[in-house]
């Protein structure tokens, strides 16, 4: 059957990356078909890395409002484009939709926000969740069909763009680098105390005195950033805060330039995995079974104690020793040997 396919994106960058390996199977399955996808703004730099992707288009609608006389005009644009199938990543309803509206005959999703006649390949999640790789890419395959296991996530960014944000960011080509992300959208408890990120910062300087560290995130974690550099000593002086100064698109360019990537459990953490670069992946409240990196050189490092993975934005227990108790040796162990490589 000829036609386009859509696929409408999570909202969060981590879960558009870790989306990812559905369309390698979609493509697989269909080779000549062009696959589209519709994503928010914010994650559509993800998108526009993928090989699989013929067109992003970027929704034009507000975080959170129904909009339903937008969403129909937005479907009749939508309809326009000969879509043959759909598939509805997000779980709501509002999203399910737009498909409906453009009058796409076949939509696949998971039933989410009871959305019967909405997704018309309705796919139910296991008990308890899968992993999120396997959990998205199984929208590939019949709601019933016996799970394989799934491609990992892949992104690709031409050296021409990657020389373009090292040269307006200040990264010099020749100097070995190491990205930093020490925030995290999810909440405070995810994040790696900012003293521990300066002391690892201290080590690197101190066994690779060229190396650059940059420091990467949204705005948000700009005083984050700040505090890592006030933790960082004389070390300070090889670092660059970058949280805020770039879009994700150069914030992807870095990454893949990147000699090793530190990361909380992140969107960060993900676009690196995907770029098959050498990762330290930092995990407290969350799970790292539920969303590992698939990086070929990978760690993934979790004190696993008690109360962990409590899965709550600020420690309930006040300690947040999931995350304090990691601290910088600990870190620098794994990290060290990929940098002498």
């Amino acid at each position: 059957m000829t036609g386009r396919t859509l696929v409408i994106s999570p909202n969060w960058i981590g879960d558009a990356v870790m989306a990812q390996p559905l369309l390698q199977r979609l493509k697989s399955q269909h080779p000549q078909r062009p696959i589209d996808v519709l994503a928010p703004p914010s994650v559509a730099p993800v998108w526009r890395a993928a090989l699989e992707v013929d067109t992003v288009l970027e929704t034009p609608f507000r975080h959170k409002a129904l909009q339903l006389r937008e969403r129909w005009k937005y479907a009749q644009v939508l309809r326009a484009r000969g879509y043959v199938d759909a598939y509805v990543l997000p779980n709501t309803l509002k999203y399910a939709l737009i498909p409906w509206l453009a009058g796409i005959p076949r939509r696949v999703g998971y039933k989410g926000e009871m959305r019967y006649g909405l997704v018309n390949v309705m796919h139910h999640d296991d008990a308890p969740p899968r992993p999120m790789v396997p959990f998205y890419a199984a929208l590939a395959l019949a709601p019933n069909a016996a799970l394989v296991p799934a491609p990992r996530p892949r992104l690709q960014v031409p050296p021409e763009r990657i020389a373009a944000a090292c040269a307006r960011l200040g990264v010099e080509g020749d100097r070995p680098l190491v990205v930093f992300a020490p925030g995290a959208e999810f909440g405070q408890a995810k994040r790696w105390p900012p003293r521990h990120f300066g002391a690892l910062a201290q080590a690197i300087v101190a066994q690779h005195g060229g190396a650059h560290i940059a420091l990467l995130g949204s705005p948000k974690d700009r005083d984050t950033c700040d505090e890592v550099l006030a933790c960082a000593g004389a070390a300070a002086s090889s670092m660059l805060n970058l949280a805020g100064r770039t879009q994700l698109d150069e914030a992807i360019a870095l990454i893949a330039r990147a000699s090793a990537v530190v990361a909380n459990d992140s969107g960060l953490l993900h676009i690196a995995s995907s770029l098959n670069r050498p990762v330290i992946a930092l995990y407290g409240p969350t799970d790292p079974d539920h969303a590992p990196p698939f990086s070929d050189i990978a760690r993934a490092l979790s004190l696993r104690i008690e109360c962990s993975p409590c899965r709550q934005r600020e420690c309930p227990l006040g300690h947040h020793d999931c995350m304090e108790k990691m601290d910088a040796p600990m870190v620098w162990k794994e990290l060290g040997p990929m940098l002498a490589k």
